[in-house]
């Protein structure tokens, strides 16, 4: 702690490097959290709201509240539903070693009653208020990358396939 600014003082790791994850480390990664960020506009201006997600296949699954900001999304006018940005990510602040992934796809309502009851008894929302729906959103897009530490004498780490 310095003791003149009272703030932790900060250390400097060594040099870092991106390395890109494939889909399949992408989408496990999003399995082992249980918190991201949704991205999705209203009134013609992005929005970004904190939810907890669980994964089916795929698909990310997160319940709606009643009149919240992403009841907009329960009623999407477009039959392929609506495009949203899904982001979750771990890095640690004193490392500064970590990961994150965004999935990009279509969000829709879950209409079938029995998968919504489902999705209702395991996702269990971490604020006290009622939910009306839930969305699942099913990504087309998913890029995501490692923070990993870099040796500056071999250069940067190895990308997936290469």
């Amino acid at each position: 702690m310095n003791r003149t600014t009272s703030r932790p003082v900060c250390h400097r790791p060594g040099p870092r490097g991106l390395r890109e994850l494939d889909r399949a480390e992408a989408l496990r990664l999003l399995g082992s959290v249980q918190l991201g960020r949704i991205v999705f506009t209203q009134h013609a201006l992005p929005m970004v709201r904190p939810v907890n997600h669980l994964m089916d296949g795929d698909a990310i699954v997160v319940r709606v509240h009643g009149d919240g900001a992403l009841s907009s999304l329960m009623t999407p006018s477009d039959p392929q539903g609506v495009v949203v940005a899904y982001e979750a990510d771990v890095i640690d602040p004193r490392t500064r070693l970590g990961w994150s992934v965004v999935a990009t796809g279509y969000a829709l309502p879950v209409a079938d009653p029995e998968t919504a009851a489902r999705y209702a008894r395991t996702l269990t929302p971490w604020v006290a208020e009622e939910t009306h729906g839930t969305l699942r959103i099913q990504p087309d897009l998913i890029t995501g990358f490692r923070l990993v530490p870099r040796n500056p004498a071999t250069g940067p780490p190895p990308r997936p396939g290469h």
